[in-house]
């Protein structure tokens, strides 16, 4: 617990603080444009969300970047701690921007405050969970840039060519709107399990017992 208490101001240096505020930045002005366009309507203001949490999702996706890995893996603080201590100081300025994001959207073409929620909070988790996979089968130290791709690239072929039946991105109004949202549920729920698989270091193998010059 010490470490950990020590490792905070540290970390907290090290954020990706710029890449969050440009991606922060460049969302809230996708956000912002569903106040400042007239002829606005909700369905409208839903994709607008939805392109702001993309924007910023892709700077969520160079929060585990550490360019002192391989000469922090030796520490008494394992990775799956010093993950969460990058997610907790985070996190607030994840609120922050999100509430932001929905306020920015008027109150008479909001949509469902819930489930843009489920939607958001799935894709941010979605964003972590590629970095932790990249980290744990990579020896990458900064694979931010590549699974910021990699995330875009996916949100677009979801858009594209998922079959109507799984549709993802459908409005307020479509009846496929429910079992939309439970689909979300199930992507929030297979990210974080994929995270927690792909956050511990993984187990190497001793080198073999060697009695040469003994």
């Amino acid at each position: 617990m010490r470490v950990t208490v020590a490792l905070v101001a540290p970390v907290l240096r090290t954020l990706p603080w710029r890449a969050l505020g440009a991606a922060g930045a460049v969302g809230l002005l996708i956000v912002s444009m569903a106040r400042l366009t007239t002829g606005v309507d909700e369905l409208l203001a839903l994709n607008l969300l939805r392109a702001g949490v993309l924007a910023f999702a892709l700077g969520l996706a160079f929060v585990l970047d550490d360019p002192a890995r391989h000469t922090t893996a030796p520490v008494p603080t394992r990775r799956p701690v010093r993950h969460a201590l990058r997610l907790a100081l985070v996190a607030p300025f994840t609120a922050v921007w999100w509430t932001a994001a929905l306020l920015l959207v008027p109150d008479g073409i909001r949509p469902s405050v819930g489930d843009v929620t489920l939607e958001a909070g799935a894709a941010f988790t979605l964003a972590l969970a590629a970095s932790a996979a990249a980290i744990r089968f990579t020896q990458a130290a900064e694979p931010g840039q590549a699974v910021a791709g990699a995330v875009l690239t996916t949100a677009v072929l979801g858009l594209l060519l998922l079959p109507g039946r799984w549709a993802l991105f459908v409005g307020p109004e479509d009846p496929r709107w429910g079992a939309a949202h439970d689909r979300w549920g199930m992507v929030l729920a297979g990210a974080v399990v994929m995270w927690g698989v792909c956050g511990p270091e993984p187990l190497k193998r001793r080198a073999p017992f060697s009695t040469s010059g003994v």
